[in-house]
């Protein structure tokens, strides 16, 4: 289940009452920032941009590689752990611009967990430390610590004990 807040519109879509819920300057500063840290090959000028400008929580020695887009409206919302890697073209949500409502939703990406290319991650998602997403996953619901998941929609391909039961196998023959 989604952690998102809920804001109820009238009238014309949600998305014709952005500059309602994010001041305009805020969107085209993130914007900037994002962009800029979307091209430069360099991890930790990524990551000071994220945390200076963005107000993200950044774990050391995570790395985000090129062409990643963070959410222009609510990059405040991702958190992300220590010595965790997202893939190349990944999208993290922290909103939802929908016909009669909006929604928020803290985006939390634990320890060392390694996002394969072109994910899409959904507002309201909890990733646990360990856990693995496959290249092209969308992330529509938690992932459980040390997991590897994939696919669209999401679904679990092991568990951290089903993985750990493979390897003991594996290592015994």
């Amino acid at each position: 289940m989604r952690r998102t807040t809920r804001y109820p519109v009238s009238g014309a879509n949600s998305l014709w009452h952005v500059y309602k819920t994010v001041p305009f300057w805020k969107v085209v500063r993130n914007f900037v920032v994002i962009q800029l840290a979307r091209y430069t090959p360099f991890l930790a000028m990524k990551n000071w941009l994220y945390r200076t400008f963005l107000h993200m929580k950044i774990g050391d020695q995570t790395s985000f590689a090129l062409m990643v887009m963070l959410d222009v409206m609510f990059p405040e919302k991702i958190s992300v752990g220590r010595n965790t890697v997202i893939g190349y073209n990944t999208t993290i949500l922290a909103h939802e611009y929908l016909i009669k409502e909006y929604r928020l939703g803290d985006v939390q990406i634990g320890d060392e967990v390694m996002i394969g290319a072109n994910t899409t991650i959904l507002p309201g998602i909890i990733i646990g430390d360990g856990a693995i997403v496959s290249a092209g996953t969308l992330v529509h619901k938690d992932v459980p610590a040390g997991a590897f998941v994939g696919g669209n929609p999401m679904q679990i391909i092991y568990t951290k004990e089903e993985l750990a039961k493979r390897e003991e196998a594996a290592s015994t023959n």
